[in-house]
């Protein structure tokens, strides 16, 4: 895709959210249903995904780990978001590597240790880029990916969360 063509694509979406700001909040929305073992199975929309236990808690390793999932969804994110920025920019990129790591300790997660944090201690983010770009061109395709990646910016500032259950077998 070529500037000019994002450009067009996206063009009656700005028009439309500047006259009209509450038509662009959009609830996304994402269902699992409990499954055999210790696992849910989630639709993705383009397939389903069965999400398990990752090895280190007890899980065969047959299933996604759910913990990959939120590293997969950043990458995806910042995948996609640096190539719009790039296109948007004339920056012509060639290949890319988008590649997220993040550090877990399970003692947390297992209640081994009260001390030790449930959920990502640290989590980072690389690009491998090979396209022609001066210094300048890669550290402004680098700033507006960071701003405008939603799931990275979800992570780095978390929104409101709440949970709810409804029981509806009860005995």
């Amino acid at each position: 895709m070529d500037t000019e063509t994002l450009k067009a694509m996206q063009a009656p979406f700005k028009e439309q959210y500047r006259a009209k700001p509450d038509s662009a909040l959009v609830t996304l929305k994402a269902e699992g249903r409990l499954g055999e073992g210790v696992t849910c199975s989630v639709e993705t929309g383009k397939a389903l995904v069965e999400a398990g236990l990752h090895a280190a808690t007890g899980g065969n390793g047959m299933s996604a780990c759910s913990g990959d999932m939120l590293l997969q969804a950043l990458v995806a994110c910042a995948g996609v978001t640096l190539n719009a920025v790039a296109t948007a920019l004339g920056i012509a990129i060639r290949d890319g590597r988008v590649r997220a790591e993040g550090d877990l300790d399970f003692r947390g997660t297992l209640g081994v240790a009260k001390d030790a944090p449930v959920g990502f201690r640290d989590i980072r983010l690389g690009f491998e880029i090979d396209g022609d770009m001066t210094d300048e061109q890669r550290a402004t395709l680098l700033r507006l990916t960071e701003r405008y990646c939603v799931v990275y910016q979800t992570l780095r500032t978390p929104p409101k969360i709440s949970l709810a259950a409804e029981v509806i077998g009860r005995r």
